[in-house]
């Protein structure tokens, strides 16, 4: 089972080689890199980088993919095209290096621009980020978190119509749409729509607190996410990728991101042995 599954690293420790060890005692050989040291992997310079590309290499560890800021909450519509398109062309020869084939993206905040607006310029970038991907050889994975296309499944369904192109793909998140203030309801049909086009999952779990009405963040299956329901679904509709766990109870990269701290660590590897759990009936 653990080929399966991996987890998205900076959760765990901000140092490549924490993020490594972390892995090792968890006997996975997978990683999935956002950040290092909290810089982006597809953002940081060249030479800082090399180290950790041959960090991995040395390990012997795969990394099916990379968590890139394209086009994510940070970023609206309006922003500098140009900035995601040099992410885009600087990730690429990484990861063909890595041997990497899924480059995570979202779809764009609205930057103030009314609904049409915004789905027009969000359609028509990823479009083009597609077209360069395709040329580069590498897949994007489009995240049903911040952007255009996460706000419902109808506009999801609207960018999967309209992007028919393989280079584009989704990673599903069952934790995101409660996250967003979405009810529970919301991830079976998010996941509905998404199913044909699902090539990588994230592993995440929530629920609204009823008395301060907030999200909390939990272990997977303690939320309202439904994550069992569609990891069984998946698994029995011929789904084959990997599980990646994002537990987002100690780091969140949009608020904050933690030190190396024995409580990331901690929490961590508890998260995995939870999903390790969680996830065990349905493998064969």
């Amino acid at each position: 089972m653990n080929s399966r599954l991996t987890g998205i690293a900076d959760e765990g420790a901000t140092e490549i080689h924490n993020q490594i060890a972390i892995h090792r005692e968890l006997d996975w050989n997978a990683i999935e890199l956002r950040t290092v040291r909290g810089v982006n992997i597809c953002e940081m310079a060249d030479d800082d980088f090399a180290p950790v590309a041959e960090a991995i290499e040395s390990a012997g560890f795969s990394v099916p993919a990379f968590g890139s800021a394209i086009a994510n909450w940070s970023r609206p519509v309006t922003g500098d095209f140009a900035r995601d398109r040099e992410d885009l062309l600087r990730a690429a020869p990484r990861m063909h290096r890595l041997g990497t084939r899924y480059l995570r993206i979202m779809s764009y905040t609205s930057g103030d621009l009314p609904e049409k607006e915004w789905a027009s310029r969000a359609i028509k970038r990823v479009a083009e980020l597609t077209r360069i991907a395709a040329g580069e050889g590498i897949v994007l994975v489009h995240e049903n978190c911040d952007g255009w296309a996460s706000q419902s499944p109808d506009r999801l369904a609207r960018l999967l119509d309209e992007i028919p192109d393989p280079a584009l793909q989704i990673v599903f998140d069952p934790g995101n749409p409660v996250a967003h203030g979405d009810p529970p309801e919301s991830v079976c049909a998010f996941y509905r729509t998404a199913r044909e086009r699902i090539v990588h999952v994230h592993i995440k779990d929530c629920y609204l607190d009823p008395v301060t009405e907030t999200v909390v963040h939990c272990y997977p299956g303690e939320g309202q996410c439904s994550v069992a329901e569609i990891v069984r679904d998946l698994e029995k509709t011929g789904y084959q990728g990997l599980y990646s766990i994002e537990p987002h109870m100690m780091v969140q990269i949009h608020r904050t991101m933690a030190g190396d701290t024995e409580g990331m660590r901690a929490v961590y590897s508890e998260y995995a042995a939870r999903a390790k759990q969680l996830l065990r009936p349905f493998f064969v």
